[in-house]
């Protein structure tokens, strides 16, 4: 495999780096598709959520300028993401890729949505033929793997979210969120998670408010709320004491002159809004007015110190589980590579056995059945301990990291590489050769 994958996530990047980064859901088939155009790129897939957009590719020579992609299709200066970019190949990469699908490399660790986000941009990349061998391998494998670090640890437990964060951040603020109206601007999952925390926790109502009306009806009846149209959010939110918002919109849709036409209508009571969308929905000026109160994506990172603690234990035996498993999969891909070599011998092999056999059946005269079995008996046990040396040697190479070496040397000594060409040459319709 030549894995190469780059990116920007919480850790290394601010949220106004990664929402300059981030593709909508509706872009995201299309970026692909120019992903695995991209001059090295043979398969590709990009992951894209509220706190990481990467792209893991498989290059055709171990290694693509995957910066100058991002360059091209973002259209932005290399100097404003550079030094947040991290950068993964091989055997890193694909602990990188186990570590994320199993939401160890989460803002918080355990979380159970991004295992959901992978699938997705998993099945969009297959959709429009941008995985199909080698990455496909590699991300069946992630999911199993994702699977058991949840069977065998216990680092979902309690399982939280961005959004449950949220409202966690929001009862620190009130106090508490009894009587409190809520807003949602935005009925996808994340925001469907919050209004169940919102309303478990004493919320006296819930606004939905959706581009698509009639998912906010759907979502607005599971919580007995109400749905609001959403050209009427400006005309409406000023109900609202806490506001999360989570659309896809690619610029922000609460500036400044909205929080003072809320402030005016409320008389001056705060309004809290929790930012969870990345790009962001709110204008960062509006924090800057006095009765308003702005948390986004990276502000949510402080709420999740108290979770870190008690699941501390539980992500080292995770990550027990993940270096484990990479080791696993990287003996499987050494041990694929020597696949086609012994084919390659068996066949080779067994083309000599039978020319030899019909050499000389000629001169053997009139054979009984029984003859016929000895003859192809004896001359199969002949093959079959010419061949066990060489097999067994490939398939202990294939565990090494002389494996590449062991396979050449094979290749050589019996001459596959000339017969593989030999029966391609023949399959096309080109000169045989002469038998030897």
């Amino acid at each position: 495999m030549n894995l190469q994958l780059i990116g920007v996530n919480h850790k290394t990047a601010p949220v106004e780096v990664r929402e300059r980064l981030a593709i909508a859901e509706s872009r995201l088939p299309e970026a692909m598709r120019q992903l695995v155009e991209h001059p090295g790129v043979e398969e590709g897939l990009i992951l894209c959520t509220c706190n990481r957009v990467e792209l893991l590719t498989q290059t055709r020579n171990g290694s693509a300028d995957l910066r100058g992609f991002l360059h091209s299709y973002f259209h932005i200066d290399p100097a404003s993401f550079e030094p947040h970019l991290y950068e993964y190949r091989e055997r890193e990469a694909i602990r990188h890729l186990f570590r994320v699908t199993s939401s160890l490399d989460s803002m918080i660790v355990g979380e159970p949505q991004i295992l959901g986000q992978v699938k997705e941009a998993y099945a969009t990349a297959r959709a429009v033929g941008a995985v199909h061998s080698q990455l496909d391998l590699l991300m069946t494998r992630a999911f199993a793997v994702a699977k058991r670090v949840r069977t065998e640890t216990a680092v979902g437990s309690s399982a939280v979210s961005v959004a449950s964060v949220a409202v966690e951040l929001a009862k620190k603020i009130f106090g508490s969120l009894k009587g409190k109206h809520v807003y949602l601007v935005g009925a996808g999952k994340m925001s469907e998670l919050a209004a169940r925390h919102l309303q478990a926790h004493g919320a006296e109502s819930i606004f939905v408010a959706n581009r698509t009306y009639e998912r906010a009806t759907q979502l607005a009846a599971k919580f007995n709320g109400h749905a609001v149209h959403f050209s009427d959010i400006y005309e409406t939110c000023d109900r609202a004491d806490i506001v999360i918002t989570s659309t896809g919109a690619p610029v922000a849709i609460f500036r400044r002159e909205h929080g003072e036409r809320f402030l005016a209508r409320r008389k001056n009571r705060p309004m809290f809004f929790i930012d969870i969308a990345v790009p962001r929905d709110v204008d960062p000026e509006m924090n800057k007015l006095d009765g308003i109160f702005v948390y986004d994506i990276d502000d949510l990172q402080q709420a999740v110190v108290s979770h870190v603690a008690d699941r501390e234990k539980e992500a080292e035996r995770a990550e027990s589980i993940i270096d484990g498993e990479v080791e696993r999969f990287l003996g499987r891909l050494q041990t694929l590579e020597v696949v086609p070599t012994i084919v390659s011998l068996q066949d080779h092999l067994e083309t000599i056995r039978q020319a030899e056999i019909d050499r000389v059946r000629g001169r053997l005269g009139t054979i009984s059945p029984e003859q016929e079995l000895a003859i192809e008996a004896l001359t199969r046990g002949i093959i079959n301990k010419i061949m066990h040396t060489p097999i067994s040697t490939l398939k202990t190479a294939a565990r090494d990291q002389e494996s590449t070496t062991i396979v050449e040397l094979v290749r050589r000594l019996f001459n596959l590489e000339d017969e593989k060409k030999r029966v391609a040459a023949s399959k096309s319709g080109g000169d045989s050769g002469e038998s030897h």
